[in-house]
C-alpha cells in the first residue's frame, strides 16, 4: 500500500513511533529495517552502522545508527533480541537502505527474546498498519497523508 507516497508492505510488523519494521523468517528469527515512510521523513542516509552480531537489543532501543545529512540518529528496534546477522552490504553501499528498504536495505536479523509479549506493541495486518502509518504521516506533515 502507498502512504504519503511511500510504499508500506502489509505483510511486515511495524514499530510505528520510530518507523522500523520486522519481517518474520523461517526458523523464528526476524529481519529488521527502516520503513520507506521513515526514510522519506529523514532524508538521505550517508552511513549505516548496525549493532554487531551477538549484541542484545531491547524493543524501542538502539539497533544501530545512521548518519543523515545534518545529524546522526539512533535506529530503534521493533523487537527485543540478539543480533544474529548484519547486512554487511550497507558498509560499502548505505544507499541500499533508500533504494530497497524492504529487500536489500535491511539492517540486522534478530533472534527475538520476548516476541509474544512485544507483538501487541507492533502494527500488524493491513487495517492496523494503514491507520497507524497514515496517522504518523499526518503528524509528521508528510505530503499525501
Amino acid at each position: 500500500m502507498l502512504i504519503a507516497g511511500a510504499q508500506v508492505p502489509d505483510d511486515l510488523w511495524y514499530w510505528i513511533d520510530d518507523q522500523t519494521w520486522a519481517r518474520p523468517l523461517d526458523g523464528g528469527g526476524v529481519r529488521v529495517g527502516i520503513t520507506a515512510l521513515g526514510l522519506k521523513a529523514s532524508g538521505d542516509i550517508y552511513m549505516c552502522r548496525p549493532k554487531s552480531v551477538g549484541s542484545e537489543v531491547a524493543q524501542g532501543r538502539s539497533i544501530g545508527v545512521v548518519e543523515l545529512s545534518k545529524s546522526i540518529v539512533s535506529v530503534k528496534s521493533p523487537l527485543s533480541g540478539v543480533v544474529t546477522r548484519v547486512n554487511e552490504a550497507l558498509e560499502a553501499q548505505p544507499e541500499l537502505v533508500h533504494r530497497s528498504p524492504y529487500v536489500a536495505g535491511w539492517l540486522v536479523e534478530l533472534a527475538p527474546s520476548a516476541l509474544d509479549a512485544e507483538m501487541s506493541q507492533l502494527a500488524v495486518g493491513e487495517a492496523a498498519i494503514r491507520e497507524a502509518m497514515q496517522r504518523w504521516a499526518w503528524l509528521n506533515q508528510l505530503a499525501g497523508a
